[in-house]
């Protein structure tokens, strides 16, 4: 599987380097293309695991962009889109790619999504007519409050938050979205490389600000070893780097803790989506119908502090796409958002909806919840950051691919800004920042939306009724007006409490039907991960004895039931009438949900 996600974007990364060279991939001069050919193929051998390593050949490939984008979703095409407009509609040249983990764009995209198309709008204006396969209207809006495992009620739309009114919005496969954005992104010259993740931050000797990113070695065993298809990273290096890899990117985290960008931000908050898409009869399906709710499993009572909620969505032509999110600020550590989710389904409201269907897909992500004074500092010499990697998020509409969206576009009006001025573009680079960027998002309506609910999320700190009352209040009378703030100042895995003082759950067993085990449900991930490579989890060296001497023993292993794949497990020994524990890393598991961080 490596070696195909290896080779599969070879002949891309050759048709984006002739782009980049001035050679046509049609018909051109014969012999000027063979030679260019030549060195072409060459370049892409580097990217391809079948090459053979060679002890002369330099460590790293380098490949020289005016701006590289790391994440190939709505924010970071967005901003190759923004990028190229600008640059075509001035008839200047301007070099812009993508890195995209994925096999494909879009595949670590989870399907599913309500959208607001106001930023699209903005982007595309003519995005209807260029066959965006957004064809699902949003036809019904409903919102329950479940007492128990039966019973429920549906409150009337005119309580709700006009933040969750959907009127003019669509159901969409934010995955399918993702592929047809990338494609309008390459259709104007942006060079998008699928199979490739970004693994380290590059950093400019003198200044000290970012150039790019490299790539992840490939070819290396378990053990360390470099196997006969070993290949180096490659380099690649530009004037800004847009960092679009959603919620606690690798290298989003690295560059915030480089340039100390959550100086003045509150402490970032998130929860975990855990989500199936479903194939159903065509008598229980109705396009465009929209489901939240709240209450039972999480909360089972007026004052229950656990944070998060559910959805439900019907997508043309018969799909179903479901799940809840969990705050990870739980205090009891025997809950387990997956199993939550599960048995959420036999609740009869939720059941008729996928009675006689099949799951197709499942997967899980974490979410910024912070809001809007968790958003750090967005710009720092040679790079920005965008999308939910920044914590552009709204949680009272549980939307976030409108703010990433219009976030790409200002970074990349700002980020032209700057490449324009330059006075001599044949001089070394020398990583500017972009400050415009923060001004602009400052003053636009991602910011006023945002703060318009900043305070919603620490209302139900108290209790879901409460925060719902505090909800009301916030949305319909203050909407962002009232002079305080509710700050967060203490990290999620800080509100954990002890095993001792908390009540084990008991979940039902799965029924095969409707609610499935772990493992069965992680076949439907897509998720694979070659055996012989190394872990991309591990225990940090000075933490190596954490598990066992406390999260275990007084926590009861928490991340055997917040991890929604199975990663980890304990192995348990009886040492002379005391117990000892042994933290197990399946690391083949992951789905990148990126929880456990």
């Amino acid at each position: 599987m490596l070696t195909m996600l290896r080779v599969m974007p070879a002949a891309r990364v050759f048709r984006a380097s002739a782009r980049r060279l001035g050679v046509s991939t049609g018909t051109q001069n014969h012999a000027k293309k063979k030679n260019a050919t030549t060195q072409l193929e060459t370049r892409a051998r580097f990217f391809s695991s079948n090459a053979q390593s060679d002890e002369s050949a330099p460590e790293r490939d380098v490949m020289d962009y005016d701006v590289v984008t790391v994440g190939a979703g709505p924010a970071g095409l967005a901003a190759a889109i923004r990028l190229k407009q600008l640059a075509n509609a001035q008839n200047k040249e301007l070099s812009v790619c993508v890195l995209e983990k994925g096999a494909e764009v879009g595949a670590h995209i989870l399907s599913g999504n309500v959208f607001e198309p106001r930023a699209l709008d903005e982007l595309i204006p003519d995005w209807r007519e260029k066959g965006a396969p957004i064809d699902t209207p949003v036809t019904e809006d409903a919102f329950l409050i479940l007492y128990d495992d039966k019973k429920s009620v549906r409150l009337p739309n005119a309580l709700l938050p006009p933040q969750q009114h959907n009127d003019g919005n669509y159901v969409v496969s934010l995955s399918q979205l993702v592929r047809w954005l990338g494609e309008q992104a390459e259709e104007l010259g942006v060079d998008i490389f699928p199979g490739f993740s970004a693994a380290e931050v590059l950093y400019d000797e003198g200044s000290g600000g970012v150039v790019g990113v490299a790539t992840r070695d490939v070819g290396i065993s378990k053990d360390g070893s470099k196997k006969s298809n070993y290949q180096p990273g490659i380099e690649l290096r530009g004037k800004q780097t847009i960092f679009a890899e959603g919620a606690r990117g690798s290298c989003s985290e690295a560059v915030m803790k480089k340039f100390d960008l959550r100086a003045a931000a509150d402490v970032q908050t998130y929860g975990l989506g855990v989500k199936e898409v479903w194939e159903v009869p065509e008598a229980n399906f109705k396009p465009g119908f929209v489901m939240h709710t709240l209450g039972w499993p999480l909360q089972t009572g007026p004052l229950d502090t656990t944070f998060g909620g559910s959805f439900l969505y019907h997508l043309k032509p018969n799909l179903v796409l479901l799940g809840m999110v969990v705050g990870l600020d739980y205090e009891n550590p025997y809950l387990n958002p997956y199993k939550e989710f599960q048995r959420w389904k036999l609740h009869p409201d939720i059941l008729r909806h996928i009675q006689d269907g099949q799951v197709i897909s499942y997967g899980a992500r974490v979410l910024n919840e912070g809001g809007y004074h968790a958003i750090p500092k967005l710009t720092f010499p040679g790079g920005v950051l965008v999308g939910c990697g920044a914590g552009f998020l709204n949680a009272v509409k549980i939307k976030g691919s409108h703010t990433a969206i219009k976030s790409g576009m200002v970074a990349a009006e700002s980020i032209f800004q700057i490449l324009d001025s330059s006075s001599d573009p044949n001089a070394p680079p020398i990583p500017h920042e972009a400050t415009a960027y923060q001004d602009s998002m400052e003053s636009s309506w991602v910011y006023e939306e945002l703060k318009a609910v900043r305070n919603v999320h620490a209302g139900f700190s108290k209790g879901l009724a409460p925060g719902l009352a505090y909800a009301g209040l916030a949305t319909h009378i203050f909407k962002g007006r009232e002079p305080w703030t509710f700050h967060n100042t203490v990290s999620d895995s800080a509100k954990s409490k002890k095993a001792a003082a908390c009540t084990p759950i008991q979940y039902p067993k799965n029924d095969g039907r409707y609610t499935f085990d772990l493992l069965t449900n992680l076949q439907r991930s897509g998720t694979y991960h070659e055996g012989d490579q190394p872990a991309h989890l591990r225990v940090k060296k000075d933490l190596t004895d954490v598990p066992g001497r406390i999260s275990y023993p007084e926590y009861a292993g928490p991340e055997q039931r917040f991890c929604p794949a199975g990663v980890y497990e304990y192995k348990v020994e009886d040492e002379g009438g005391k117990e000892s524990a042994e933290l197990i890393i399946n690391a083949q598991n992951c789905v990148h949900c990126k929880c456990c961080r």
